[in-house]
């Protein structure tokens, strides 16, 4: 494969529910070696430079087990599926037994011919792993007890949420924490040098099947967070950190292999220094959940080399779907927001058909959803935007926008460009639900003395407007609620 661009669109697929709903639709059982081309086509047609087949790793039945104990995890199954059968539930995907393809996903081999197909359409996989925990039934539980957080008879007596006997050993209970303790992982002792040599092992048995990972609650194996957590249970803190340990052996051998972390809490930047390529940006989602578009502009006034390793979503798994959670038009907007900021991006299977349910991550089967055709269409225009090379490899710069001592709907408008070479794109989005205008203020001194022509790619709109006016006065924009556009600028 070619080198990563540098702002790379990534695309996040249910593997075990998508492969069941490729099946149905061929009325054939369909695993990772038998995908029809016509479907590796239709995902290569968004424009992307990466999957992620998220859950492909083996389900644990003994985590199968303990989740169908769990009345209130069976009535979230019931909600989203009235006919839910115990058939459905196929594991959690980070209820890892093994770092080995699920057979009914077609096993390794499987993978090997799935990921071929991606590399002839120009992209690139990326699978899970998950740093705090194993399942109950993973075989280092049997051969490598040292590697996990222990107790005593007493805590399993006194806490059993929180401790469980294996055989005739106490484990803990993987957890965050903030909230209880998983019932169906175990928690791994990431200060164990042991276990960290097994790690490295283990992420290069990935990164030899796949070009990049993304991490699980990365956050909570930092020494800081891990011994915050746990204590004297996990003994020593050693003194380099967990990812700043394991990541220079991967990095050695695979170079261009990308760790992504889900992060939280603001420890992003702290992610970032251990090595991570991309963190996740939940605040930036919060903000334009909640925010307004000048607490949005505040996120994105943060250093260039923070900005560029985040990862922007408007929904993913652990999300509610954008359709849900936002308003259409909104939800417009703050796709056109997320798809044109600097770093990566990160997209949702069934959030271009404006899918509503977010899944619980135990099913194997999702409800049948009508597709909203307008949403869809929207999303094919975007993405044909966003796809020049200008997105994916060029300079990302924040706008200043300003207004008139009697208007102030200049704080509405959201503002950036980009630039590569002769290409100049130039976006304004107003994150409101009233109209707005503003002065744009582009920062290209190049502009002056020409005259160029304003492409707006989310329309059939074109404007001619003169360099030195754009570049010493500014873009006089006035645009309806939640209104975007995206200008891609000539000379004329």
């Amino acid at each position: 494969m070619s080198t990563w661009p540098k702002h790379p669109v990534i695309y996040e697929i249910n593997t075990w529910v998508w492969l069941g709903e490729v099946s149905r639709k061929y009325q054939r059982l369909v695993n990772l070696s038998s995908v029809p081309a016509d479907e590796w086509d239709r995902i290569a047609s968004f424009g992307l430079d990466a999957v992620w087949l998220m859950g492909v790793w083996e389900r644990s039945p003994a985590g199968i087990e303990v989740s169908m104990q769990n009345e209130s995890l069976l009535e979230d199954f019931r909600k989203v599926l009235p006919d839910f059968t115990p058939e459905d539930n196929v594991g959690s995907p980070y209820c890892v037994r093994r770092y080995v393809v699920d057979d009914h996903l077609g096993g390794p081999q499987g993978l090997a011919v799935a990921r071929s197909m991606l590399h002839e359409r120009g992209l690139r996989l990326i699978l899970d792993f998950v740093p705090n925990h194993v399942a109950p039934d993973h075989p280092w539980v049997r051969d490598q007890p040292g590697y996990f957080v222990q107790g005593s008879d007493d805590d399993a007596r006194n806490d059993p949420a929180s401790f469980v006997t294996e055989g005739s050993k106490v484990f803990a209970r993987g957890r965050d924490p903030f909230f209880p303790a998983w019932p169906d992982v175990l928690q791994l002792n990431t200060f164990s040098p042991a276990l960290r040599e097994t790690v490295v092992e283990t992420i290069a048995e990935i990164a030899g099947q796949c070009e990049g990972v993304r991490c699980d609650m990365a956050m909570l194996v930092l020494n800081t967070i891990f011994e915050r957590t746990w204590g004297d249970r996990a003994g020593a803190k050693p003194d380099d950190d967990y990812w700043s340990t394991i990541m220079p052996t991967i990095k050695s051998r695979y170079p261009e292999f990308k760790f992504i972390a889900e992060a939280y809490w603001d420890l992003e930047w702290e992610l970032q220094q251990q090595g991570f390529d991309y963190c996740y940006d939940k605040k930036l989602y919060d903000r334009m959940e909640h925010g307004d578009a000048e607490s949005v502009r505040q996120h994105l006034l943060a250093d260039s080399t923070y900005q560029e390793k985040m990862v922007r979503f408007i929904e993913n798994h652990d999300e509610p779907r954008a359709a849900a959670a936002f308003p259409l038009e909104k939800a417009r907007a703050a796709a056109v927001a997320m798809l044109t900021l600097t770093g990566a991006k990160l997209l949702h299977e069934g959030q271009f058909e404006g899918a509503t349910t977010r899944l619980p991550i135990f099913l194997g089967r999702r409800p049948v959803a009508s597709v909203d055709c307008d949403l869809s269409a929207f999303y094919a225009r975007l993405l044909k935007a966003i796809h020049g090379d200008v997105f994916k490899n060029g300079e990302w710069r924040l706008c200043e926008r300003s207004g008139w001592s009697d208007n102030q709907s200049c704080r509405n408008i959201l503002s950036w460009c980009w630039a590569k070479g002769e290409a100049r794109c130039l976006i304004v989005i107003n994150f409101s639900e009233t109209a707005s205008q503003a002065l744009i203020h582009v920062p290209w001194d190049e502009l002056r003395g020409k005259e160029w022509r304003l492409d707006d790619l989310l329309s059939e709109d074109c404007y001619d407007r003169n360099g030195s006016e754009i570049r010493d006065v500014g873009l006089h924009v006035d645009l309806r609620p939640w209104k975007s556009s995206l200008f891609e600028l000539r000379a004329r």
